[in-house]
């Protein structure tokens, strides 16, 4: 139910951590995004191209992550929240659309899109929070404010030059990643206390996981878009069926095999699954977004030999996701299982001999791999919790 606007808007610990409708359609938006970019990662012929889109795609995550944090921070019950929502689904949808036609004409699109959300959501916030006399929450979010006003005139700029694009726009996602990483250092106001990453509930962890399930599903809808306009044969279904249980299989690694992670986190250093969480999700979506890639192009031609370029999108997708899994367990509790882990070497072992293989065979050996990160056990029994599940709010 949507309440009004000047009810206080920063989230009370002791409300409700259950995520809104209005979110769950904020993801799905930015889901669809995602597989645009799988698509267009999928018909790109070179390695700078293929760079090109996966930056496009950091920006599009980092809209995610930080209005995600946005709401977890505040009340998304209240208006300005809402309407953030709606502003951040508007700049994932021009984001999407201009994706195709950014090396083209579309750059500054793409650029006023991405930067126009990040603005406008800090904007809301300050004028709001002032108007609210709530000055630690309103100095957050100028701490917020300020640096993406120092990255957007980069992103701008980049839009309005060709020869220097990339570079321009590798430097600006840079300085939204890193001033992050650093709190937000900001001239007379310092960084975001560390007491404020420690507010984290149930609320964020359920949002990485919807989020990660729901990008989960364009392994299986990518190809299967591809299959509906290609002629039914018996190899690409079985390409198809690949697709699905490699799909299900990185579902298992992601939600069952983490360990008791964030029990571990909140004994030692109290906020830090909510640093790192964006980060180490980055490159679970990149192999999300890698691997449905890989998928749009073995069902269109399950047969022949596996280009190069092929045999690092099959591979290298499932192998960053259980990289950035394994990444994300280790930094919060210093443990990796490597027994499962190991499991991945054996699509690397076979690469030398791949390129002669069917693109459908080199996938159910992929598969193969990852069936056996998630059947073989550690030994230890400790990894039974979810992912990135809830943690009690610092008192």
């Amino acid at each position: 139910m949507t309440t009004g606007g000047t009810a206080a808007l920063v989230r009370r610990r002791d409300g409700s951590t259950r995520a809104t409708l209005l979110e769950l359609l904020f993801d799905v938006v930015f889901v669809a995004a995602l597989a645009q970019t799988s698509k267009l990662l999928a018909d790109q012929e070179s390695w700078a191209r293929s760079a090109a889109v996966l930056l496009m795609l950091t920006a599009i995550w980092w809209t995610w992550s930080v209005t995600s944090t946005t709401t977890e921070f505040y009340d998304p019950q209240q208006r300005p929240i809402q309407a953030i929502l709606m502003v951040a689904m508007v700049g994932s949808v021009g984001m999407a659309a201009s994706l195709p036609m950014v090396a083209g004409g579309q750059a500054m699109a793409f650029a006023l899109a991405y930067v126009g959300t990040h603005v406008v959501r800090g904007i809301v916030l300050v004028s709001t929070l002032y108007r609210q006399h709530h000055p630690s929450a309103m100095a957050r979010a100028t701490r917020f404010l300020f640096w993406f006003l120092v990255s957007g005139v980069l992103w701008i700029v980049g839009a309005l030059t060709d020869t220097a694009r990339w570079w321009i726009w590798t430097t600006a996602i840079a300085i939204d990643l890193l001033s992050a990483a650093a709190r937000y250092p900001t001239p007379w106001l310092g960084r975001v206390p560390l007491d404020q990453y420690d507010r984290t509930t149930a609320h964020l962890g359920e949002r990485y996981q919807q989020f990660v399930i729901l990008a989960l599903g364009d392994i299986i809808l990518v190809p299967t878009l591809e299959l509906s306009r290609s002629e039914f044969d018996r190899l690409r279904i079985t390409a198809l069926l690949c697709a699905f249980v490699i799909m299900l299989l990185l579902w298992q690694i992601y939600v069952y095999r983490a360990g008791e992670l964030l029990e571990t986190a909140a004994a030692s250093v109290p906020g830090r699954s909510t640093r790192i969480a964006p980060y180490t999700h980055l490159v679970l979506l990149v192999g999300v977004a890698v691997t449905a890639a890989s998928f749009d192009l073995v069902v269109d031609r399950p047969t022949g030999t596996t280009p190069v370029r092929w045999l690092m999108l099959i591979i290298g997708g499932p192998l960053l996701f259980v990289l950035g899994r394994a990444l994300f367990t280790y930094l919060l509790s210093a443990r990796v299982p490597w027994r499962r882990v190991m499991w991945q070497l054996l699509p690397l072992l076979l690469l030398p001999w791949a390129g002669g293989w069917p693109p459908v065979l080199v996938t159910a050996i992929v598969a193969l791999g990852l069936a056996g990160h998630v059947l073989v056990p550690t030994g230890d029994g400790r990894e039974t919790r979810r992912g990135l599940g809830p943690r009690e709010a610092a008192g």
